[in-house]
């Protein structure tokens, strides 16, 4: 079922920001305030664990370096394949994708008959072509800073910082599609308030 089809009461917006910007905290946010969540990140790291369909590709293209001590898949590892090497990034996005979107249409089945806006959380919501939106949040970081709370908070290397932001679609095209645009360059409290204003707008879709 696409986003046209869906009940006209049921609103479904779209969540997206580059990588360390803040998104999985609005998401938390806006389900706080009465929303329902679809959150592709989750679903990638389910459908990647072992036995999984991903899980055994990725394995098959990249072999056991890509696989922990304990049989889990290194991340870390497959970041460092993927992120350094266009193709090998488009390779990974033709195994994962694919499945993700399916899992992201089940997931989006499920709710459509509920009140609640819908929030597909989606990182690479932009590049995917996702469409027929009630609308799109882009929640925005300068570079810089998203690339200071990459390396603080997630202990990311400068280097593999950048290269995670440069493999997404830039800043300016990301913004350039935003229906509502959330500043996360301040602290937590100017966050909530950005947030409180996000669920308003929202609101404010369906009345």
């Amino acid at each position: 079922m696409t986003a046209k089809e869906l009940p006209q009461e049921t609103l479904e917006i779209g969540l997206t920001g580059g990588i360390g910007s803040g998104k999985s905290t609005v998401s938390a946010g806006l389900v706080k305030r009465g929303a329902v969540l679809v959150d592709a990140d989750a679903i990638v790291r389910d459908l990647q664990k072992p036995g999984k369909p991903v899980f055994k590709k990725m394995v098959e293209r990249w072999g056991e370096k890509i696989i922990t001590n304990e049989g889990e898949l290194d991340r870390q590892a497959v970041a460092d394949i993927v992120f350094k090497d266009a193709e090998e990034l488009a390779a990974l996005n033709e195994i994962v994708h694919p499945l993700v979107r399916e899992e992201i249409a089940n997931q989006r089945e499920k709710y459509i008959k509920g009140n609640a806006p819908i929030i597909l959380d989606i990182p690479l919501l932009i590049e995917s072509g996702y469409e027929n939106l009630s609308g799109i949040i882009v929640v925005d970081l300068h570079t810089e800073e998203a690339v200071e709370r990459l390396v603080k908070y997630r202990g990311f290397s400068r280097e593999d910082a950048l290269n995670r932001i440069s493999s997404q679609v830039d800043r300016e095209e990301r913004l350039s599609k935003a229906d509502f645009v959330i500043d996360n360059n301040g602290d937590l409290d100017s966050l909530e308030n950005e947030i409180d204003k996000a669920w308003s707008w929202i609101k404010g879709l369906s009345a």
